[in-house]
């Protein structure tokens, strides 16, 4: 291996990829401090100037989970000597991938083998897909038909990292069930990893993303990019291979040797090599630039704010120039060529989206179901610390929320990716998928911290209708910041692909005469007013008022569960929010004993992981199996708990007396069969008549305490617990459009997946909220449940 990347990699070519790296990085380098400078200024006006929005109703949880694993399991791994041997995966909560000799190397806390950063790759499932992406990046070197390809898997069920440049991951398991859950699993560390870029850095992300973007547009590349993805090093390193790799495999293609699946593999080796160089080069001078960025950041912010208002009323002024020259031509284009198609890829869009939003919906409350369930028959606080120890990561099982990301999987623009260099969906795809895992997680955590809240102050009491009344709560604010996020998701994607087309075809004409505009903007204020940025403020704007309209149309569309922009929930919960400060809930620790056994509790905590696949020792187990069976959501509880004996539950759906009443319940908020109902519960377990009627008495007496209270129909306790799973958990319905005659919202401020673009225009939509008298009831009695709530 290394005799073949030495020899093709001599010094003169080194020299030259080094040089092109550092001609790359040194335009990138000039626009990065540019942009700096002026997302330094945007930052600064927006926190003067604030800027107006709905506020979410679910709280975000600040402070991230501590102490947990994602995945860890053992499988086969191909081997540069031509040979599959086992490996044991560990995933962290950085989704890196590290991969071990054996579990035992990783239980000693031995160095791994390696670890993979999974930023850019692709998971596949068959060599054929595999084959296909390599004959794609090297044209010349595509296999006969009927050839033996140089990958030959150990079993069927092949799992493969595919990446343009970086190395290639090899592995495969003994079962297709096996197959699925690795692929759930590959997908969300390659999810999660392409998520590089931070939002809560207002100047760094915007500015770095504008200067790539400007970078690959003064190379004619104005769509979007696949390869923007990762952290701030790995997206400069795909910059300069996109223009360096094609000439590298000009020079060397032809002096590779040796039989089809030799040259694949050596030219792989080589890709990787340059890779490596190239990344560490490119890590190395953007920290130069950025240092170089920070250092002038304070004597920046403080010119800003002492010159804030001229700065302003120059740029104004130069803006006003430069609309009177550009749009018309661009109100010619958008009529000719962007608005006949704003319908049907704003369709093309909403479709998957909405099923995701609704999966997402559907599996959070089928979660809660199974708890209520499980109180009724043990309602201890132990019992509750249990479930919510695993609802509380449910955002981040890959294999339960898989559901909900198949649902966008879909998404197509076909027939229209050519005409508007749009590379490939699965930019919007993914960004989608981060969203829907986002929403999981504030969902999540709000339910948690109303349910701790209302333990305290009520115990264990009525406990069956306490998690009922959080879990209606949530899912409200649920509809209602999903309803946003989608509008605003809708927003960004049809600026990605239209915005890009509209400058690619409108700067030919515009090029000549920008550059007179630069004359008007005194040199004090040239840093932080350009004449580039401010001719793509004209464009978009000129655009934002159809995307706008169309998604304000599709808001009225029954079919879509939005919500129409003039209803704003501002303070339907004021309570609520002082929970938001609160730390995370350690339910894990929360019904242990820390006294007699606090040691192995602790180091149970601390091993926690979200996907429970690792093989106890001294457990049976099949021969080759490679990790343990993980139920899926309509199954028993994905933790496996052990007993007073040490034994663990069964993964075949079998349940001990503390599992699941109804394994196969209500978990979609569907109701069973009566007769199917009842058989099940006398087949497994009875519900004890005293606590029903003890129930039934504490219910009367709170419905005479609280009168005509609009919950009471959903607080009344049956006598069993076979009419309470078919009455009290029954799913809250999706939002109704209500109509108003409110303005049009503002669309809030651009996330990172609409950084490298200028803000949209802004209106004060949110100032006075409406809604029928329907929604106002509701908000009424939400507030007053919150307000008799005691404060935290």
């Amino acid at each position: 291996m290394g005799d073949v990347i030495s020899s093709h990699l001599d010094e003169a070519k080194q020299e030259m990829i080094t040089a092109r790296t550092r001609e790359v990085m040194g335009r990138f380098g000039r626009l990065y401090e540019q942009q700096y400078a002026v997302a330094l200024f945007n930052k600064v006006r927006f926190d003067i100037e604030g800027g107006g929005g709905p506020q979410p109703q679910l709280l975000h949880r600040k402070i991230p989970l501590e102490n947990r694993s994602i995945f860890s399991g053992s499988l086969f791994q191909y081997l540069e000597n031509k040979k599959w041997r086992n490996r044991f995966l560990f995933i962290p909560d950085s989704y890196n991938i590290n991969y071990y000799n054996s579990k035992a190397s990783h239980d000693r806390r031995l160095h791994p083998q390696g670890s993979i950063c999974c930023a850019g790759y692709k998971v596949l499932t068959s060599v054929d897909q595999y084959l296909d992406l390599f004959s794609d990046i090297l044209p010349g070197m595509k296999a006969k038909e009927g050839s033996s390809p140089f990958l030959k898997c150990a079993t069927q069920f092949p799992l493969i990292l595919w990446h343009p440049y970086a190395h290639h991951y090899y592995f495969c398991v003994v079962t297709e069930k096996e197959q699925q859950k690795w692929h759930a699993v590959l997908q969300d560390c390659v999810r999660h990893a392409n998520d590089g870029l931070s939002e809560e850095n207002k100047v760094q992300t915007p500015a770095f993303t504008d200067a790539v973007r400007i970078y690959r547009q003064a190379q004619g590349h104005f769509g979007t990019w696949e390869m923007m993805c990762g952290q701030p090093a790995q997206i400069l390193s795909n910059l300069v291979m996109e223009g360096l790799l094609p000439e590298l495999r000009e020079l060397i293609s032809p002096r590779l040797k040796g039989k089809l699946h030799e040259r694949q593999r050596n030219w792989m080796l080589i890709s990787d090599a340059v890779y490596s160089l190239v990344q560490g080069q490119c890590q190395a001078q953007y920290e130069a630039v950025l240092q170089k960025c920070e250092a002038a950041c304070c004597s920046l912010e403080a010119s800003i704010r002492t010159d804030m208002d001229q700065i302003i009323t120059s740029k104004e002024y130069v803006t006003n120039k430069i609309r009177e020259v550009v749009l018309p031509k661009a109100e010619k284009l958008l009529k000719v060529s962007i608005q006949p198609y704003i319908g049907s890829i704003l369709d093309a869009l909403m479709e998957p989206t909405s099923r995701g939003f609704s999966e997402v919906r559907d599996v959070f409350f089928g979660e809660l179901v199974d708890m209520s369930k499980n109180t009724l028959n043990e309602g201890t606080k132990e019992t509750v610390a249990q479930h919510m120890d695993n609802i509380s990561m449910l955002a981040f099982h890959p294999v339960k929320m898989q559901s909900c990301y198949e649902k966008v999987e879909p998404l197509s623009l076909e027939g229209l990716q050519q005409r508007f260099d749009v590379s490939s969906p699965s930019v919007f795809v993914q960004r989608a998928q981060i969203l829907m895992r986002e929403q999981m997680d504030h969902a999540v955590y709000t339910f948690e911290q109303i349910l701790h809240q209302c333990l305290e102050s009520q115990g264990t009491e009525d406990l069956c209708k306490t998690i009922q009344r959080c879990q209606d709560r949530v899912i409200k604010k649920y509809d209602y910041d999903s309803s946003t996020v989608r509008k605003r998701f809708f927003r960004e994607a049809l600026l990605q692909i239209f915005l890009p087309y509209m400058l690619k075809q409108l700067s030919p004409s515009c090029a000549s005469e920008l550059p007179h505009f630069q004359e008007l903007i005194f040199e004090d204020f040239s840093r932080f007013i350009v004449v580039g940025n401010i001719f793509e403020d004209v464009v978009l704007h000129s655009i934002m008022k159809d995307i706008m309209l169309a998604v304000k149309e599709a808001a009225v569309q029954r079919r879509h569960n939005l919500y129409r922009d003039s209803i704003v929930l501002s303070s339907s919960d004021p309570n609520l929010h002082l929970l938001g400060d609160n730390p995370s809930i350690d339910w894990a620790g929360a019904g242990e004993d820390t006294e007699g056994d606090g040691g192995e509790a602790q180091k149970r905590r601390r091993m926690k992981q979200v996907v429970s696949m690792i093989q106890v020792e001294g457990s049976p187990g099949l021969p080759n199996e490679s990790y343990k069976e993980v139920p899926g959501v309509n199954d028993i509880a994905e933790e496996e708990q052990k007993d007073g004996d040490g034994e663990e539950n069964s993964d075949d759906g079998s349940a001990s007396p503390k599992a699941l009443v109804n394994p196969s319940g209500l978990s979609n908020g569907r109701v069973l069969n009566e007769e199917e109902e009842a058989n099940k519960e006398q087949g497994q377990t009875k519900v004890p008549m005293k606590a029903g009627s003890d129930a039934q008495s504490a219910s009367a007496e709170e419905e005479k305490a609280k009168g005509g209270d609009s919950q009471s129909m959903m607080e009344e306790q049956p006598p069993s617990s076979q009419e309470v799973s078919e009455k009290v958990f029954l799913p809250p319905s999706p939002p109704e459009e209500i109509s108003s005659g409110a303005p049009e919202t503002a669309p809030e401020s651009l996330p990172k997946a609409m950084s490298g673009f200028p803000l949209p225009p802004q209106d004060s939509g949110f100032q006075s909220p409406t809604s029928d008298g329907a929604e106002d009831d509701e908000e009424e009695e939400d507030v007053n449940r919150s307000a008799a709530s005691p404060q935290p």
